[in-house]
């Protein structure tokens, strides 16, 4: 059976990211550098995908499908060699091998499609992926015949001055026929300057066989960047996060100075929303239709409804149903449920807990480990005092409660339904519905006091 089977090279130990961090394991809009070549090989029709390992093995491997094949790399000898220990997977295999590298998350599906169109088409036994730039400097330059066949690929390291006026360059990608790449690679050695044995050196192989070398020019030469320092990945970065906000874009969202937004990868939002400047929408992040999201705004792994205005405000792993006000300067902790139609206003921090529809917290509060019901009010600077010093525990208000101001609420309690919490008072017990409860002593008034202590500043 003809097959498309992927090898992605990910034995570099990327050094000049100077991290502990695996190089393909950096992220791109939440995503590590390997998963966007993966997801592109995925999207041409690979249906086998193997990785070569090397430098920190374990880790890479954790960011691989489950059903992908690892093999190592021991000593990195060249680009030749790793294709090598995939070896024993493609001699159990007939049709096409895509080679990709690792550390290149902008090259995208679409290309990898027409790529391969493109190299069935023309009956090629290997199709290099290149690319027309200005300064071709740090790259494989790609040398063609009269008839525009590909004649050979001078690595960057060998390359000399005259070859410098050639501007088409060598990506580092290949679709090969099977066959015709693994003699190829049994006819490798490492006799050079290196001591390493170049993929490279198969096309000459193959165009020494008599077979047919060709070139599919990339028309975006940025998709073939490669990520191999900070400040490239900055700039990958910066391509992928445009095209994320473009698809937005399409798709009727509307951005306000995008260039000061962070979207992840996995968001999703809906229509006529609006984001606002330096908001930051991360992880698995689903932004309802209608919302006005921002600005300098932040949510990480939440679930927004329709009609919610979110300000100045930060969500994470939390969800707000629609109509819900949020903000300025709300703190929103993991585990929260806020309702429809609700008021969470500044300076509120709500963790763990259930806010019921039409539930008002304006300002100035801390609900913490509680389940507050529907039409709930929440007074200034009223506070659930959730934790003992050992345990945390939960505190229950009823639907239509009224909870006064600078009032604390020590958990574990009850406010039943309909009840009453004058001002300033601490609740320690339960309070039945309809009632009020006071926790406060009652005012004395002293006359003439100040002065008596002569204290007055008169």
């Amino acid at each position: 059976m003809q097959e498309l089977v992927t090898i992605v090279l990910a034995a570099g130990a990327g050094t000049r990211m100077k991290s502990m961090v695996a190089k393909v394991a950096h992220k791109i809009c939440g995503q590590p550098i390997l998963s966007y070549v993966i997801d592109a090989a995925a999207q041409t029709g690979s249906n086998t995908l193997v990785l070569v390992l090397g430098h920190q093995a374990d880790e890479v491997r954790n960011l691989a499908p489950s059903d992908a094949i690892c093999v190592i790399q021991e000593q990195q000898l060249g680009t030749g060699h790793a294709v090598m220990q995939a070896r024993s997977i493609l001699s159990q295999k007939s049709g096409t091998a895509l080679i990709l590298c690792g550390d290149t998350p902008l090259i995208t599906g679409d290309t990898l499609k027409a790529a391969y169109e493109y190299h069935q088409k023309q009956n090629n036994q290997v199709t290099i992926l290149t690319a027309a730039v200005d300064n071709p400097h740090g790259y494989g330059r790609i040398i063609r015949n009269a008839n525009g066949q590909v004649e050979a690929i001078v690595e960057h390291k060998d390359a000399d001055e005259n070859q410098r006026a050639i501007k088409e360059i060598n990506s580092g990608m290949y679709f090969f026929n099977i066959e015709s790449l693994l003699w190829a690679l049994s006819q490798l050695d490492n006799s050079n300057n290196q001591g390493e044995y170049y993929l490279t050196d198969t096309i000459e192989k193959i165009i020494s066989r008599g077979e047919k070398a060709g070139a599919f020019i990339v028309e975006d030469s940025t998709e073939i960047m490669g990520v191999n320092d900070r400040s490239q990945l900055n700039d990958a970065e910066q391509v992928i996060l445009k095209r994320i906000i473009k698809e937005h874009m399409l798709n009727g969202v509307t951005f306000r100075l995008p260039e000061t937004t962070m979207i992840h990868k996995g968001v999703r939002i809906g229509k006529d929303t609006i984001i606002h400047p330096g908001t930051q929408l991360t992880g698995q992040t689903v932004i309802g239709e209608h919302c006005e999201i921002g600005p300098h705004s932040s949510i990480e792994d939440g679930v927004v409804g329709d009609y919610v205005q979110f300000a100045h405000s930060v969500m994470v792993q939390s969800r707000i149903d629609d109509h819900t006000k949020v903000g300025p300067f709300a703190y929103i902790r993991p585990g929260s449920s806020i309702g429809q139609n609700v008021k969470i206003g500044d300076f509120v921090e709500i963790k763990n807990s259930t806010i019921g529809d039409n539930t008002k917290v304006p300002h100035l509060s801390y609900v913490g480990d509680a389940d507050i019901g529907k039409g709930v009010n929440i007074g200034c600077g009223a506070v659930v005092v959730n934790y003992d010093g050992r345990k945390k525990h939960r505190t229950v208000v009823g639907d239509h409660a009224f909870v006064g101001c600078n009032v604390n609420l020590v958990s574990p309690v009850e406010v039943k339904g309909n009840a009453y919490i004058a001002a300033g008072s601490t609740i320690t017990e339960e309070v039945p519905e309809f009632a009020l409860g006071i926790a406060r002593s009652r005012q004395v008034v002293i006359a003439d006091w100040v002065k008596k202590k002569g204290l007055d500043k008169k």
